[in-house]
């Protein structure tokens, strides 16, 4: 940038006072909240992200400074909350995501599951991934998967999870076709998120070297006093 398009010293002083104003006009909304999803809050937020963020710009095009600090953009939030105070319904909107870590051993675990089930009728599902996962899908609650991933061959990657608020319960069938495609941002009630980009330090397991072969091998090598743990009567 050319030193004639430099923002002055007065300018770069006059953002930081922006800022100082924002963060005492945040500090007092945060003070007086109605609750969790205030809205007077969120608008506090934005005016004090976007005090920071013209200060920031200004002081690094004057003297090639920066701060230390950063702060989430406001399309990252939730918008403030307006469904009904008192909702009479919720939907619970979940999304896990996995890796296919080990093939081999969710192949195995899926002809573990069709060996102990007496009514099965294709024998051949469990040879092949997307057939294997038909059958721990279908055999297991998303929990239990969730907790047992590794014994499955599965590898955890991003998590989320929305607790939305509505008026009346959907009628049933109508949102299966497209389960979430009309969610509004604004019924959500809370939102937990688990993602690798939150960890500091990378996982001790993804330093260790690759198991060897033939570990694997014996490991999917079913024991005869193994036994699975026992199935529900009723296939889902």
């Amino acid at each position: 940038m050319s030193d004639a398009a430099q923002p002055t010293a007065a300018e770069v002083r006059a953002a930081a006072e922006a800022v100082k104003t924002a963060l005492d006009r945040h500090l007092a909304a945060v003070e007086r909240r109605s609750g969790e999803d205030d809205p007077a809050v969120y608008e506090a937020f934005n005016q004090l992200a976007a005090a920071a963020e013209a200060y920031d710009e200004l002081l690094y095009d004057r003297y090639d400074e920066v701060t230390p600090f950063e702060i989430p953009g406001a399309e990252d939030a939730l918008p403030p909350y307006t469904g009904p105070e008192e909702p009479n319904a919720l939907s619970v909107l979940i999304r896990r995501d996995y890796a296919v870590a080990e093939p081999q051993r969710l192949l195995a675990q899926a002809e573990r599951i069709e060996a102990a089930d007496a009514d099965s009728t294709d024998a051949e599902a469990a040879s092949t991934i997307h057939g294997a996962l038909g059958i721990l899908f279908g055999e297991f609650e998303p929990d239990e998967i969730a907790s047992r991933h590794k014994e499955f061959g599965l590898e955890e990657g991003d998590s989320t999870l929305w607790v939305t608020a509505a008026e009346e319960p959907a009628e049933p069938g109508e949102w299966l076709e497209a389960p979430f495609e009309a969610v509004d941002p604004q019924s959500v009630v809370c939102r937990f998120d688990v993602s690798a980009v939150f960890d500091d330090e990378p996982d001790d397991e993804d330093e260790d070297e690759p198991d060897d072969p033939e570990d694997l091998e014996d490991e999917l090598d079913l024991d005869e006093d193994e036994d699975l743990e026992p199935l529900d009567a009723d296939r889902r």
